[in-house]
């Protein structure tokens, strides 16, 4: 690491930073992100994903918690500040002092690592950052093959989600693309398709998820259109029993996930 200090906020590179920190447009020209964090920076560090640049602020860091191979990087690519520094780059208030600039690497549905028998979540439109980050994190726990988003309202290395993913935007293996062509590679790969919704639908847990299976949500106001409801194989809904008619887009999709992981644990539905 670089023993000089950066003090100044004028500092070219922590301008930088800030712009890419606060503009998805600066984002998508550069091909960079920003994320903060000793767990969340070794966790993308494990998946493989590149730093161009580690910003550090010895007074707010611990070596403990710093990881070998995250050490290693900062005796590289890493740079000194200052508090005052840090704490204008640094979206969150807690981050342990480090924060880094990402080379993007991107998927496409072509070179997505699947299973033999494929286990995909399918988000529709969905537009909070905060819902499509916890979905990364179960879908990490229920050892989700990968996400896909159809048409997004949202950018997907927005710091809120990456926030809210802990590490898991890195882990799962995430595409963009459109709906049609989301369901044109399902089909093709031999991959049913469930989709989430209250009409016309049977009980998520008596429906078969053992064989390659994509669960498909939409948004809590508007659902999914109908290019989904007519190239599902199945149509599953969660029982609401209260006086409300729906949970929140994270939490359904927590329930489904888990539900595959306990049907091919127990090999087969409740019937």
């Amino acid at each position: 690491m670089e023993e000089q200090i950066i003090s100044s906020l004028q500092n070219a590179r922590v301008k930088r930073l800030v712009q890419l920190q606060k503009k998805s447009s600066e984002r998508r020209s550069q091909g960079r992100f920003i994320v903060e964090g000793v767990r969340e920076i070794s966790h993308l560090l494990e998946a493989g994903y590149e730093v161009d640049t580690l910003f550090c602020c010895k007074d707010l860091t611990s070596s403990e918690e710093v990881s070998e191979r995250l050490a290693e990087e900062l005796k590289s690519r890493g740079l000194n500040v200052t508090r005052e520094v840090y704490e204008k780059m640094a979206y969150r208030d807690s981050t342990e002092g480090i924060i880094a600039i990402v080379k993007e690497r991107v998927f496409s549905l072509e070179n997505l690592p699947l299973g033999q028998e494929a286990f995909v979540v399918v988000l529709e439109a969905v537009e909070k950052p905060g819902n499509l980050g916890a979905i990364l994190r179960s879908a990490d726990g229920a050892g989700a093959d990968a996400v896909i988003i159809c048409d997004p309202l949202t950018d997907l290395r927005n710091p809120n989600l990456i926030r809210s993913s802990v590490g898991a935007a890195f882990s799962v293996p995430c595409v963009a693309c459109t709906t049609d062509e989301c369901i044109a590679f399902l089909k093709k790969q031999g991959i049913q398709i469930l989709t989430a919704q209250l009409q016309a639908s049977e009980l998520y847990y008596a429906t078969d998820m053992t064989r390659s299976t994509a669960i498909v949500m939409g948004t809590e106001a508007t659902g999914l259109s109908d290019s989904w409801r007519k190239a599902a194989d199945r149509h599953i809904r969660i029982p609401m029993i209260g006086r409300i008619d729906s949970l929140n887009v994270s939490v359904s999709a927590a329930i489904l996930m888990y539900e595959v992981v306990r049907q091919r644990s127990l090999q087969g539905p409740l019937t």
